[in-house]
């Protein structure tokens, strides 16, 4: 196949420089250099049975990132769409945008498991006629018990030794309706004692009455994923079939099926270790259940480790390529920190997010030397990483809005914010000092009277005296409401499904929202952005509740580089 450059629009994946070669690269490499492949093939083929996550995106990198790297290769996007029970066009529809998100293009090579579904079934067929697959009237529960076990062969079904003419009429008939889900399967003839388990005579084709979100109600018999994704692979020119390693497996089977079947070219398997994150759970099972059991708002819910998601979320597509490059492609299975993520997360927003000033948990400060009625533009940077960026000018007055936690009535020593008689600075602004507390009749601390001195303006005194703590705040006349969440580990424990009960290990302290936070005036109307809320985080407006008049922002990640700390410490 030629080059398309469908593949070509992105070039910052981590894969630049004179890195070594992962092994799944140095195979790619040795195969084009001795020219068995004249150029590379690989193809992303999710089941569209639910939405992507994280350790797709490790995958989707490998697979498109190889076709970038190399000269005339391209990379496919396939559905496996072979189980109309579980999948949906909703599905189809949220891989397409999550693939496009994270940076990569299939152009014009789309493709369908369903597209082929004319042709599996003719070679279903072939192997009829060569006796190497029958009809096989067993349940379910009758082939788990002949299947055997780890140690113990498997013994051969009663219809195994049907004739040919038997197969082809009852396999014909299958087709065409005349019997009810899960009466007969169509199995591969290859060894009930082999030691593979994948090989005592594997199920290619079962009954299902299910609409199919492409084909309809046009088939009633579907192939296995087994089946149907080597076959796929050679129909579609594949050189390099990029699978993780639990499929190491069903690779010998993968190839049975290559090896006794007509296929227009012979593509090859190989595996690479899956990720593995700490403190969530990656199993599209486990996913699903916790969507359809309420225990996350949708398949996007911003504590989910979905791509649509971490995307909601607010972390950066870049971010999620650094990550899977750092992660790197290995065979043996290992447990990623959640620090990582966050620390890539950080390293990126931290050169390219704007800076903002946000009040989360609003307390009002009053200034009272400061002229009733009037008002002030400071100038503020907007990310002092970039001086393109430039700054912008935030509005300054009597009344502003502090954080609650940056004062205390009665301040222990090391702590350097707010309390009576203290100085503190306001970014970009003066010194206050706080003179009265004003409180409500049940106690609660509603308003801090304050002095300012007006020779500090620009934050550095005259005088030379110096404050140790520096605050951010919001004009108050000015300020943007809006509602803040802040988002934690979805799961306490680092492996939440280690019992098998994953669900008793959820963190019902999750999210935590602010409903009446409030901003400076030019988050009024934010962009599609990530910001950096000052001193609180980064963040992200959520497009899809901030509607009819609400502002939402949802915080990607903290300020704080846990992953840093880890390092510091000898990975301890």
């Amino acid at each position: 196949m030629g080059n398309t450059n469908d593949n070509s629009t992105q070039t910052d994946h981590g894969e630049a420089g004179a890195e070594p070669l992962d092994f799944i690269r140095e195979i790619v490499a040795n195969d084009l250099a001795s020219s068995k492949h004249v150029s590379t093939v690989t193809r992303f083929p999710p089941e569209p049975n639910g939405y992507l996550h994280i350790g797709h995106a490790k995958s989707i990198c490998l697979n498109f990132g190889i076709s970038i790297e190399n000269e005339s290769g391209v990379c496919h996007l396939r559905f496996d769409d072979t189980n109309p029970a579980k999948e949906e066009q909703e599905f189809i529809n949220a891989i397409k945008a999550d693939v496009r998100w994270l940076g990569f293009d299939w152009g014009e090579h789309l493709y369908f498991a369903s597209d082929n579904f004319e042709q599996l079934y003719a070679w279903a067929e072939h192997l009829i006629i060569e006796a190497k697959a029958y009809v096989d009237d067993l349940s379910a529960d009758e082939m788990r018990e002949y299947r055997g076990t780890l140690t113990e062969p498997g013994k051969d079904s009663p219809h195994r030794n049907r004739s040919v003419h038997e197969n082809l009429d009852l396999f014909r008939r299958m087709r065409a309706g005349e019997f009810e889900d899960g009466a007969r399967v169509l199995r591969a003839k290859i060894d009930m004692a082999s030691g593979n388990i994948n090989l005592r005579d594997p199920v290619l084709y079962r009954i299902v009455r299910a609409p199919h979100p492409r084909t309809g109600d046009a088939w009633c018999i579907y192939p296995t994923y087994d089946y149907a994704h080597g076959q796929s692979d050679a129909i579609e020119g594949v050189t390099h079939s990029l699978c993780t390693l639990e499929f190491e497996d069903h690779r010998p089977l993968y190839n049975w099926l290559i090896e006794n079947l007509p296929t227009p070219s012979r593509p090859r398997q190989y595996e690479f270790s899956r990720l593995n994150l700490s403190y969530t759970v990656l199993s599209k099972r486990r996913l699903t259940q916790l969507v359809q059991d309420g225990h996350v708002s949708g398949w996007d819910d911003p504590r989910m480790p979905t791509l649509a998601g971490l995307r909601r979320r607010g972390l950066p597509a870049a971010a999620l390529r650094d990550f899977a490059s750092r992660i790197g492609v290995t065979k043996s299975d290992s447990v990623v920190e959640m620090a990582l993520l966050d620390h890539c997360v950080r390293d990126n927003l931290n050169k390219s997010a704007l800076r903002r000033m946000a009040v989360l948990d609003p307390l009002k400060v009053v200034i009272e030397n400061y002229p009733e009625g009037e008002s002030e533009e400071l100038e503020a940077i907007n990310n002092p990483e970039n001086d393109a960026d430039g700054t912008r000018m935030v509005p300054f007055g009597r009344e502003l809005w502090i954080e609650r936690a940056d004062f205390m009535e009665d301040p222990p020593k090391k702590f350097f914010r707010l309390g009576p008689g203290r100085e503190v600075r306001l970014r970009y602004a003066y010194f206050i000092t706080c003179q009265e507390v004003i409180k409500d009749k049940n106690d609660n601390i509603v308003e801090l009277q304050c002095t300012y001195d007006p020779d500090t303006k620009g934050g550095s005194a005259p005088d030379g005296r110096k404050v140790k703590g520096t605050l951010h705040w919001v004009s108050a006349p000015h300020a943007v409401d809006a509602k803040i969440r802040l988002y934690d580990r979805l799961f306490l424990k680092e492996n939440p499904d280690e019992d098998g009960e994953f669900l008793k290990n959820l963190n019902p302290n999750s999210c935590k929202t602010f409903s009446n936070s409030k901003c400076e005036p030019s988050l009024a109307n934010p962009e599609s952005l990530t910001y950096q809320f000052e001193r609180n985080g980064y963040f992200i407006k959520d497009e899809k509740e901030s509607i009819n008049g609400k502002l939402i922002f949802n915080r990607a990640v903290s300020l704080r580089d846990s992953w840093k700390k880890f390092l510091k410490h000898g990975g301890k």
